[in-house]
C-alpha cells in the first residue's frame, strides 16, 4: 500500500471540513469574530513515549491528547489538527485500523477534525507528530509569564499514576496489585486524560498555567522562572493516585511521582481574589482541584516542602537527553 492509498482508505475519513478532502496541499481554520487561534505542537515516539507492544489505538489517543493537554493549560477549546505519521515496517493494515479508530473516537469525544497532515515510511520506529490549533476570546490566552506572588497553586486530579503504570510495563513494579488495577494504571500510562473541560475556567480564573508533562517539580520550575517568582509546594497537600502509597519502595517511589512525566494534570496560579470563583468553575465542570502551595517573591525554582522541609530530589524533571 502506497502513500496515497494509505491516506485515501485511513486519513480522509477523518477529515474535517477544512482538510478538503485531503485533496489540496493545505487546510483552513476560520476562526469566529473576536477569537485568537492557540497553537501546540508535540510528537510522541515509539520506545520513548509509548512502548512498542502498545494497543495502537491508545498511541493515536496519546498523540492527540498529549496536545489536547497544552490547548486547556492556555484556556483554549479545541478545533482542529494536523498529523505527520511515520509508520514501521510493522504497522499493517490491521494496525492502521486500530490507529485510525482511536483518532476517530477521539475527533467524536473532543470535537476536533483533521485537518492535514503527512505520511512517511521509517526503517524502525513508529513516531506521530500532531499540531493541534484551538480557540478563545481574544487577547485571553493563559500564559506561564503571568503569576504574581501570593498567587495560589491549584492541581487538577492526582499525579503519579502514569509513572507507576510504566513502572508496571518495564516490570519494575507491581507486586501485591490486582489485575483491576494493573490495567487502570496502564491506561492512564497509555492514554493520559486531558483537562479540557477545565479550559474555560482556567481561561477567566488563572494568572498562569501549564499543564504537568515532565513533572510536577520540572514544571513547577517552568511556571515559576517565566513568571519571575518562586513557588512553594507542599507536598503534603499533592494529591497522588493511590498506587503511589501502594508502590512505594516496591519499585516505584514518592519522587518519582513528583518529578516524573506524562500526568497531564494543569497547575494553575490564580490570584486570591478568584479563587472562589475558580474552584466553582472546577466544581461544575466535574475536575477534582487541590490547592498545593504559592507562588512567592524569588526567581525561577520551586520549593517542594514535606514536614517543614524541603525535599532532597535527585533531579526535578524528564528532560530528553537526559535529566535535571
Amino acid at each position: 500500500m502506497d502513500e496515497l492509498e494509505l491516506i485515501d482508505r485511513f486519513f480522509r475519513p477523518l477529515a474535517g471540513k477544512g482538510a478538503l478532502g485531503l485533496l489540496d496541499d493545505a487546510g483552513f481554520l476560520a476562526p469566529a469574530a473576536g477569537e485568537d487561534l492557540v497553537l501546540t505542537k508535540d510528537m510522541i515516539a515509539e520506545n520513548v513515549h509509548f512502548l512498542s507492544g502498545d494497543p495502537p489505538a491508545s498511541v493515536a489517543r496519546k498523540a492527540l491528547r498529549v496536545n489536547l493537554s497544552d490547548l486547556a493549560a492556555k484556556g483554549a477549546r479545541p478545533l482542529g489538527y494536523l498529523m505527520a505519521l511515520a509508520t514501521s515496517e510493522a504497522c499493517d493494515e490491521a494496525w492502521l485500523e486500530d490507529f485510525c479508530q482511536g483518532l476517530k473516537g477521539d475527533q467524536e469525544l473532543y470535537g476536533i477534525d483533521l485537518i492535514g497532515g503527512d505520511t512517511i515510511a521509517s526503517p524502525d520506529r513508529v513516531t506521530v507528530s500532531i499540531t493541534a490549533i484551538g480557540a478563545l476570546p481574544r487577547g485571553t490566552m493563559v500564559h506561564r509569564t503571568g503569576g504574581r506572588p501570593g498567587d495560589a497553586l491549584y492541581l487538577s486530579g492526582a499525579i503519579g499514576g502514569s509513572g507507576a503504570g510504566l513502572a508496571l510495563l518495564q516490570g519494575r513494579a507491581g507486586e501485591g496489585l490486582s489485575q483491576t488495577e494493573r490495567a487502570r494504571l496502564i491506561s492512564r500510562y497509555r492514554e493520559p486524560q486531558p483537562r479540557v473541560a477545565l479550559a474555560e475556567a482556567v481561561q477567566r480564573h488563572a494568572s498562569a498555567a501549564i499543564d504537568i508533562s515532565d513533572g510536577l517539580a520540572g514544571d513547577a520550575d517552568k511556571l515559576a522562572a517565566a513568571s519571575g517568582v518562586s513557588a512553594v509546594i507542599d507536598a503534603g497537600k499533592v494529591p497522588l493516585d493511590p498506587a503511589v502509597a501502594a508502590l512505594e519502595g516496591k519499585g516505584f517511589s514518592l519522587q518519582e511521582a513528583l518529578t516524573g512525566g506524562d500526568d497531564y494534570e494543569i497547575l494553575a496560579a490564580v490570584p486570591r481574589a478568584g479563587e472562589d470563583a475558580f474552584r466553582q468553575a472546577a466544581a461544575r465542570a466535574g475536575v477534582p482541584l487541590a490547592r498545593i502551595g504559592e507562588l512567592a517573591e524569588g526567581e525561577g525554582r520551586a520549593r517542594l516542602m514535606k514536614d517543614g522541609a524541603e525535599m532532597e530530589l535527585t533531579h526535578r524533571a524528564f528532560v530528553h537527553g537526559g535529566a535535571k
